[in-house]
């Protein structure tokens, strides 16, 4: 039997689909609905590295953990990854299809067709329930003739939808009747009902306009969510989240560049759940200050984040910071900027031949390949910086996704051993000098251990009390904001009616 589907549209990005949608798979999983995400076209430069080692958006694994299931490619078979303004590398069912421009993949979206029903029908013959997500808005119609994710993907899978509003934005009823009335006539009956999100005050005093909304549109208003406080990983750079946050005084500081392609922007998010921390993303050197820990991200385009952090001055501020004893970490593109040099001999991101100077800071050499490094790890730290030796022996889980391959001098002392999940060779990956560490392991604060004895390491060096730096469970704290989430919008959303709407299907 096929699963029922619904899916979540939005009157544009940023709407709140993706927190709807895995609100939607936490309530149906509480129900006891065997429930799976999907979204056939995502684009955004938070990825993750499945078990299979296939690469998928960070928002369906955020809806399939609050699903209760294992993430899989084929909940988001289609991932775009922006090199530039008008370029993205483009992953299929997990792997590098290529890397084009806007007008070659828009032209080349209908062989794309077959690998979008594929990983849905495989999903749909698996499970009860699949919660579709959309993108952007069904109301640009400049792209209506091809689309695949909006409601072309709601036609092949037959699926009710439901349309989510921003209200914080303000203009939300017009947003949503103009977003209603663009849809094509061929598709207007998969419409079945509207959300309006991120609402703050008295929904009182929204009722004669939904009574309007309801009457105008003929559809009806399932819900008004609140504005919800509840901290789930982001997917892309629209985050609120890279705006930072003031902190306690006096706390520890930590200091994330903003690179302008910043990418697994969630490997740090870890740290905001932390009493006391003051995390801030930072794109000018006047931002920077006296961090007790700065850190270099990853990236979507290492040489030219690198080149704009040199010509903006934050590549200086930086060297000094590393030079007065502040403890430096890099994350995969991070990690290979600390390096001497980056070359690009295929032009895997810049012209072939290209060759750029590093930070100088660790002795290591990147060359850039065409071939995806794609795979799960799991191991021990072997050393940690200076003032962070605490950080040695504590087990580390995470996942490599990069182009590089990074050479170490001989004798440089590695941050971690790790091995693939599962099973395979050990090695050695990282590399720690002085004060300077670097790692390609995305998602290592994930690690409830190791981000306790770096919280505690940076708390001892600032000079607080150990009894300040609280014991870390990151899984224990995601579980508790999906319950969150799914109590808010069984308080706030009609689900008896969506249940219906899901049941009467189209």
């Amino acid at each position: 039997m096929n699963a029922r589907p619904i899916m979540i549209q939005g009157t544009m990005s940023s709407a709140g689909k993706s927190l709807i949608a895995a609100g939607l798979c936490r309530v149906f999983h509480q129900d006891g609905l065997r429930v799976a995400p999907f979204k056939s076209q995502n684009m955004a430069l938070n990825s993750f590295i499945t078990r299979e080692g296939l690469e998928m958006g960070r928002a369906q694994v955020v809806q399939a953990q609050a699903a209760g299931i294992q993430p899989e490619a084929r909940m988001n078979p289609i991932l775009l990854k922006p090199q530039s303004d008008t370029g993205s590398q483009v992953i299929v069912n997990g792997e590098v299809w290529g890397t084009m421009a806007a007008a070659e993949y828009y032209r080349r979206k209908p062989e794309l067709v077959p690998h979008v029903l594929r990983a849905y029908q495989s999903l749909a013959a698996e499970y009860d329930v699949i919660v579709i997500e959309g993108a952007g808005s069904p109301a640009e119609i400049n792209l209506a003739e091809n689309d695949i994710v909006n409601m072309g993907m709601a036609r092949m899978a037959a699926a009710p939808v439901l349309l989510v509003g921003d209200i914080d934005r303000g203009g939300v009823f017009a947003s949503l009747y103009g977003t209603a009335a663009l849809v094509e006539p061929r598709a207007r009956k998969h419409l079945k009902g509207t959300i309006i999100n991120k609402f703050r005050g008295d929904v009182e005093i929204l009722r004669p306009g939904l009574r309007q909304l309801e009457d105008i549109t003929g559809l009806p208003v399932l819900g008004v969510v609140p504005w919800l406080r509840v901290d789930i990983d982001d997917e892309d750079s629209l985050s609120a989240r890279l705006a930072g946050r003031a902190g306690v005084p006096g706390g520890v500081d930590v200091a994330i560049l903003r690179f302008p392609r910043i990418s697994n922007f969630t490997d740090f998010a870890p740290l905001e759940t932390l009493p006391g921390a003051s995390v801030r993303y930072v794109s000018a050197p006047g931002e920077l200050g006296q961090p007790d820990l700065i850190v270099l991200p990853g990236t979507k385009s290492t040489l030219a984040d690198l080149l704009w952090m040199r010509q903006n001055g934050l590549e200086s501020a930086v060297l000094k910071r590393a030079a007065a004893g502040t403890v430096l970490l890099g994350v995969c593109g991070g990690y290979q900027m600390l390096g001497r040099t980056l070359r690009d001999p295929e032009g895997v991101e810049r012209e072939p031949g290209a060759s750029v100077r590093g930070l100088g800071l660790l002795p290591g050499d990147t060359v850039f390949a065409g071939e995806k490094v794609r795979t799960r790890m799991t191991g021990t730290v072997l050393a940690g910086p200076r003032g962070l030796e605490a950080l040695a022996g504590a087990p580390v889980e995470g996942y490599e996704i990069h182009m590089g391959r990074t050479t170490l001098e001989p004798g440089t002392p590695p941050f971690c051993l790790v091995a693939p999940l599962g099973g395979g060779e050990a090695r050695e990956d990282g590399a720690v000098l002085g004060n300077v560490w670097g790692t390609y392991l995305h998602g290592l604060l994930d690690s409830g251990e190791l981000l306790a004895r770096l919280w505690r390491a940076l708390a001892e060096k600032k000079g607080l009390s150990p009894e300040e730096a609280p014991a870390c469970d990151p899984a224990a704290y995601r579980e508790e904001q999906y319950r969150t989430l799914a109590a808010a919008l069984r308080q706030s959303l009609d689900m008896d009616r969506i249940y219906r709407i899901l049941e009467e299907g189209i």
